[in-house]
């Protein structure tokens, strides 16, 4: 029975490994797009955090979760924080992360909160800025509530989306807002990141009218947990190809434990 048992388990290794690999291909999905300086590898973690990994660096964007999630991960050049809510500035997860050596570029308000060994290795830009870290270039783009008034989620100020050069290709990750005129006018961006989870930020509609007028090459629908669950991103991609097939909506599995609407 003993070796009956043993044989059985041999026979079943290869399988076993195959399905724990594509739990692990699904958890970390990579996509890769083409620049004037090798591959752009886009790896979502959850929520509003993915790595990117581009010319021997790897930049994180807003860490968060927990260190399971990068595991596999390379470690960080560059962390990206957008604003000073428990999602973005995750301090724990930070704290779990070999951030040895790494800078972080953030606003104000997240360096004030930021605990004090973290202080020396971080670089504070406000919207409007700019700043070039690891050879990428990072712009500061407002990031807010509409209307804005002074009990605002997230008031104009405050945080940061970012727009990246990175090999010729323009990146833009959105932060928490809604759809602001400064995201509508956004020019020549390759990839974008755009949240939409209520009442946090804005919903599909809205989401999906403004990328229909800045026109990014690629979008991927990321932080669309609200508290009414998730958003429906398949109809975001719907609402945006019925009116621009030329625009890429990739969406991909952003939380892998919790169902996403169809």
């Amino acid at each position: 029975m003993r070796i009956r048992s043993f044989l059985t388990l041999l026979l079943l290794l290869p399988f076993m490994n195959l399905n724990a690999q594509n739990k692990q291909s699904a958890k970390h999905a990579t996509d890769m797009i083409k620049t004037d300086q090798g591959q752009l590898k886009i790896q979502p973690i959850t929520h509003g955090s993915l790595v990117l990994s581009w010319n021997g660096k790897n930049i994180y964007v807003d860490p968060y979760g927990g260190a399971e999630g990068y595991k596999t991960m390379p470690k960080a050049d560059l962390v990206l924080i957008t604003d000073i809510h428990g999602d973005h500035l995750d301090v724990k997860t930070l704290d779990a992360l070999d951030l040895k050596g790494a800078k972080f570029v953030v606003p104000q308000a997240v360096a004030d909160q930021l605990p004090e060994k973290y202080k020396a290795q971080a670089i504070v830009i406000g919207n409007g800025e700019t700043t070039n870290q690891a050879g990428v270039a990072i712009e500061a783009i407002p990031m807010y509530n509409l209307p804005e008034t002074a009990d605002s989620r997230h008031p104009k100020g405050r945080g940061n989306g970012y727009v990246l050069t990175m090999g010729g290709k323009r990146i833009y990750l959105s932060g928490d807002t809604e759809d602001i005129p400064e995201m509508r006018a956004l020019k020549n961006i390759d990839v974008a990141f755009v949240c939409m989870n209520l009442p946090y930020t804005m919903d599909i509609n809205q989401a999906a009218s403004a990328v229909l007028e800045f026109k990014p090459k690629v979008v991927y629908p990321y932080h669309f947990r609200g508290t009414e669950g998730l958003a429906d991103v398949e109809a975001f991609k719907k609402m945006v190809n019925e009116k621009d097939k030329n625009i890429e909506v990739r969406l991909r599995n952003w939380y892998p434990n919790q169902q996403q609407k169809k």
